[in-house]
């Protein structure tokens, strides 16, 4: 299915029933991560690069939000908005069809509590074979597993993606997961949804406020302010823009002479670097130790020397870079390219301190100054080749 980033997320170009999409999925053998995105998750996909990762990782990523439509024809594409209240009607009648059985992972602290959910479904779906099961918002502890061939989980975002993700393996009979936010509490009642035709005209937002103006104001504020003024910025300013950006090439002292630590890429084997990232709006130093706990897992880094604006490219323009890193790159940030920093530090753990992000990297290891240009990737080598001479006059 054809898909278009918004802020660097893909969302899915569905053009047909979203129901009849769902039960393909339910039928090809495999495991799948359903995800309904809205603006306020796009927000908080750009500070939290785990949620970033999983939603890009979905099978299928539904646009829940006008604002996304809205979006979308500022690109010139057209989306589907499938909210997730209907989704969840859709499904389950899906469910009851084909005989599957749907677990519902509740949130304890749910509007919704498991006797409302189950007397609901009893009435709405009698056929249907499901369980209710209480959860919390720790993804790494479930005291009981699903055993439905559906799950829903109403956690919220970004809890309930990640709750998915990380057990959507472990799930025997698990074809389908979607996290379903508060449309559970649509479905029981205990929420009333805005009339038909303020859904048709997308302002269910206006309604939510006028019922729970002290719970939804902040959440509004960010669906129909800041993400457009977000939007806008990333769609027609940064491509004229470089990203300031930090590479950090963090060393040890070991028998007289120097390690340099690289890591390589999730997803893209081979791929070396050193560790990098967006400096947005912090000091060089502070956005380098930032970039090295999420990276490395570890604080123990001193930084020594920072060099300013050292090395600059365009996105897609280094010969070496495979074109699909380049488009990756720059419809990720949106902008032109990077303006990279660089922050000199030691090392002063130990190797067992150091736990890699499995979003970010899948592998680091140690090599010698000498070896660093070579071992890194071919469209790393003339940065790191510039950032290695500037490491070798603060060793001297």
């Amino acid at each position: 299915m054809e898909k278009i980033k918004i802020l660097g997320v893909n969302i899915s170009k569905l053009t047909g029933d979203a129901a009849k999409t769902i039960g393909g999925l339910l039928e090809d053998g495999r495991k799948h991560l359903v995800v309904t995105v809205n603006p306020e998750m796009l927000l908080a996909a750009a500070k939290d690069e785990e949620f970033y990762y999983i939603l890009n990782r979905a099978d299928l990523a539904l646009a829940d939000g006008v604002g996304l439509v809205f979006a979308a024809w500022a690109m010139g594409k057209n989306i589907k908005r499938i909210t997730g209240a209907d989704l969840v009607k859709d499904v389950f009648k899906l469910a009851e069809e084909k005989k599957l059985k749907v677990s519902i992972l509740n949130w304890e602290k749910s509007l919704s509590k498991n006797n409302d959910i189950e007397k609901t479904l009893k009435d709405r779906y009698g056929k249907l074979a499901f369980e209710v099961i209480t959860v919390n918002r720790d993804h790494n502890k479930m005291d009981k597993e699903a055993s439905g061939e559906i799950i829903f989980t109403n956690l919220g975002a970004p809890f309930q993606e990640k709750l998915i993700y990380h057990h959507l393996k472990n799930w025997k009979n698990a074809r389908l997961a979607i996290g379903v936010g508060g449309a559970l509490d649509f479905l029981t009642g205990k929420i009333k949804r805005a009339p038909k035709i303020m859904r048709l005209l997308g302002l269910e937002w206006l309604w939510r406020l006028a019922i729970e103006p002290k719970a939804r104001f902040r959440r509004i504020i960010n669906a129909v302010i800041v993400f457009p003024f977000r939007f806008i910025v990333w769609r027609f300013v940064n491509p004229f823009r470089y990203r300031p950006n930090v590479a950090c090439l963090a060393y040890k002292k070991e028998n007289g002479g120097y390690k340099i630590i690289i890591v390589e890429r999730t997803g893209e084997p081979g791929h070396w670097q050193l560790p990098q990232g967006g400096i947005d709006n912090m000091k060089i130093e502070n956005a380098a130790l930032k970039e090295l706990y999420e990276e490395l897992g570890s604080e123990k880094f001193k930084v020594n020397k920072i060099y300013k604006n050292i090395y600059r490219y365009k996105f897609g323009q280094r010969k070496e870079e495979p074109k699909e890193y380049a488009l990756m790159s720059q419809k990720h940030r949106g902008h032109k390219g990077q303006s990279q920093s660089l922050a000199v530090a030691e090392f002063i753990g130990s190797d067992s301190d150091i736990k890699i992000n499995y979003w970010d990297h899948s592998a680091w290891k140690w090599v010698s100054p000498e070896k660093l240009v070579k071992e890194v990737f071919i469209s790393r080598r003339e940065a790191t080749g510039i950032f290695l001479e500037k490491f070798r006059e603060t060793a001297k």
